[in-house]
């Protein structure tokens, strides 16, 4: 597996400055970059970056008001920089709602799905934990969108944070989409007192079984483990090198 940065959890860096921003992720050794915007960089100037820092950009999040109003563009741009993987990363409160406004989502999914795969994407769906707090007859809505939307049009991007966040079992859920997780959010975090957010902490400093989830991601056949820290107590970069540092302390990338 290829480990890659989800760099929302640099956001303030490359506000600043993304170009250098990029560099110092290559130099840590990151294989790859998964987008959360593309600050001020046209589609050829990015393209001509990665290839310079011999990063992929193999996939990025794009919000469900950019795959309904600016879908044209978003392809345009990942074509040109080579990305694979569209991942609409996140619902707001007033995009979700009842089991007939769920349907509806998914419904969009499935379009999204079909017009991305015609232009050589794969579309996929990134979690949190509220997709595990409603069901939809006897399955999690987490569980109905990927029962409802076919494989060939909705992939799964699995934050294995928040799944655990939300009191399921990692390993079983890595295991009940095997062939269809390319992509894993790789994070780690303390739970707090009870109502206080997610904690999230660099790798090897948290409450996951990162080492199982690891493994169970290799045996799933996932592509990518993306790094990613929501909040960072530490300065981000700082926080990401520790992570990938730990990953190289514990085998999973060449040092």
């Amino acid at each position: 597996m290829k480990i890659g940065l989800q760099l929302y959890t640099v956001r303030d860096d490359t506000a600043r400055d993304f170009a250098g921003t990029l560099r110092q992720v290559a130099e840590m050794g990151y294989q790859g970059v998964e987008f959360a915007g593309y600050g001020d960089l046209s589609a050829g100037e990015m393209r001509d970056l990665l290839r310079e820092l011999k990063l992929e950009a193999f996939g990025s999040h794009v919000s469900l008001d950019r795959l309904e109003h600016h879908i044209d563009e978003e392809i345009e741009y990942l074509k040109t920089v080579g990305a694979k993987y569209v991942v609409c990363p996140y619902l707001m409160p007033e995009q979700r709602g009842d089991e007939a406004a769920w349907r509806a989502l998914f419904e969009k999914f499935r379009g999204y799905g079909e017009r991305l795969s015609r232009e050589g994407f794969v579309f996929a769906y990134h979690n949190h934990d509220f997709e595990f707090e409603g069901k939809i007859g006897d399955d999690y809505i987490f569980d109905a969108m990927y029962k409802t939307v076919d494989p060939s049009l909705l992939q799964v991007e699995m934050d294995i944070g928040w799944v655990q966040f939300a009191g399921q079992d990692p390993i079983a859920y890595i295991a009940k989409y095997a062939g269809r997780l390319p992509l894993l959010h790789l994070k780690d975090f303390r739970k707090g007192a009870p109502g206080e957010p997610i904690d999230t902490v660099e790798l090897g400093r948290g409450d996951l079984a990162l080492q199982d989830i690891i493994a169970a991601a290799a045996a799933a056949g996932t592509e990518w483990l993306v790094v990613e820290q929501d909040r960072c107590a530490n300065p981000p970069l700082e926080s990401v090198r520790t992570s990938i540092e730990w990953l190289k302390n514990n085998g999973h990338l060449s040092a």
